[in-house]
């Protein structure tokens, strides 16, 4: 049975009225408010700079890599797809896998890492707090006595796309390391909140979360394995497959016993060898294809089942718990550990994250020392208007944070005046 949203799940934190330049004797479309909500993330420009953001190759890595983007859209549609299941409103989980990685800067979780270390003093930095921050201000669509609002969308939409709904500092003082809301953002956070009893995130968000689990080990996989990065023989070799649980049970959780018991099952499955014999051949991509489809069918039918079979009384929004078989969790996470661990490991790659480092740092460099100058329009605007350093080395973030990684590039050779200084 669907879930009926309230009139305060689609409230908008700023009023808007109906559309305009219509012609005459003509109405407006009919779309529902998620719907519109949808659209407005779709049709944004931070999330198409995710086209050039890295996902674990960058974007220029081979023909067809996967980038932050297509990555977003396909943890979207696996997130629509589990939504419908469960009777959930299918545009507001999409709308929540769009947004998931929107707050993401150049260069993935690194970059993160080098922006959180540079925005010490302005309250540190966080790529789901960013996305709050795009989706509500940094992103213009909407003005209410000359205040951004961002895409201004619905409570309930906010709310799916906030799977850590805390701010970066708890009531006692202590820290948060993963959180949705930077703490000068509290406001806005706890308008979205409104109705939560508990810190649970909303069922939306539970979905995306798990889907982008999926489309993360499975999709990524089937990269590596094109890439020659990965081979799927590595399930049958025994001694390298303890050495890899035991590091995927330290960086993702759970146990070395559960993945390796997860990879007694996904050896069992005709699918998987297919995917082990993969030659360039139009068989072996057909082959390919076919593993990436059957493992994201076999994880959506379990959890989505699973859910349904738990006899929660109701769910949506505030109500209910998704339901993960433990076997699906540890098999996703294997194939999650596959997919990051053989590209992260790589000499190439860790030489390669040391200089993206050093690119944002010189770019941070460079935009400080020259604000407001330095900055694009808007945020110049909003660095005037800041009332204190803080509040201007968060506007320099938020820009360096918006960069593609080609603008970045460019931006930091521009800074270090070298013009071979990024070859390789």
């Amino acid at each position: 049975m669907a879930y009926e949203y309230s009139a305060a799940d689609m409230q908008r934190f700023a009023p808007e009225g109906p559309k305009g330049s219509l012609y005459d004797n003509t109405e407006s479309d009919h779309r529902g408010v998620f719907s519109r909500d949808r659209a407005r993330v779709l049709h944004s420009a931070a999330l198409r700079r995710l086209a050039d953001k890295t996902q674990v190759v960058g974007p220029q890595d081979g023909d067809t890599p996967r980038t932050r983007l297509t990555h977003s859209l396909e943890v979207g549609q696996i997130a629509r797809g589990i939504g419908a299941g469960l009777g959930l409103d299918p545009d507001l989980c999409d709308m929540a896998g769009l947004t998931h990685d929107i707050g993401h800067p150049p260069y993935g979780h690194n970059g993160e890492t080098a922006l959180n270390a540079l925005a010490e003093g302005a309250g540190g930095f966080e790529g789901n707090a960013q996305t709050l921050r795009i989706l509500t201000k940094l992103e213009p669509k909407v003005l209410h006595d000359d205040r951004s609002f961002g895409l201004n969308l619905t409570r309930a939409a906010l709310d799916a796309a906030c799977k850590y709904p805390w701010t970066a500092t708890n009531p006692d003082g202590t820290k948060n390391s993963k959180y949705s809301s930077y703490d000068e953002d509290a406001e806005i956070l706890a308008w979205v909140r409104q109705g939560h009893t508990n810190d649970r995130p909303p069922m939306e968000a539970q979905v995306m979360d798990f889907s982008d689990d999926i489309a993360y080990s499975v999709h990524d996989v089937e990269d590596g394995i094109i890439s020659g990065r990965i081979s799927l023989n590595v399930l049958w070799d025994l001694v390298e497959l303890a050495n890899l649980a035991d590091k995927g049970a330290a960086a993702f959780g759970g146990t070395a016993e559960e993945l390796l018991e997860a990879a007694d099952r996904l050896r069992g499955l005709q699918i998987i060898q297919g995917g082990a014999d993969y030659d360039y051949t139009l068989r072996g991509w057909t082959n390919l294809k076919k593993l990436t489809s059957e493992l994201v069918g076999r994880y959506v039918g379990a959890v989505t089942t699973a859910t349904l079979n738990s006899n929660q009384p109701q769910l949506g929004r505030m109500h209910g718990q998704l339901v993960i078989p433990a076997d699906a969790e540890a098999e996703v996470r294997l194939l999650k550990t596959i997919a990051v661990l053989y590209v992260m490991d790589m000499p190439a790659h860790i030489r390669r994250q040391n200089r993206q480092r050093d690119r944002i740092n010189r770019v941070h460099d460079y935009i400080t020392q020259g604000a407001p100058g330095t900055l694009d329009t808007i945020y110049r605007q909003w660095w005037e208007e800041a009332e204190n350093n803080q509040q201007r080395a968060r506007v320099v973030i938020d820009q360096i944070a918006s960069m593609t990684e080609s603008r970045l590039e460019r931006t930091a050779k521009r800074a270090s005046g070298l013009s071979g200084f990024f070859m390789g």
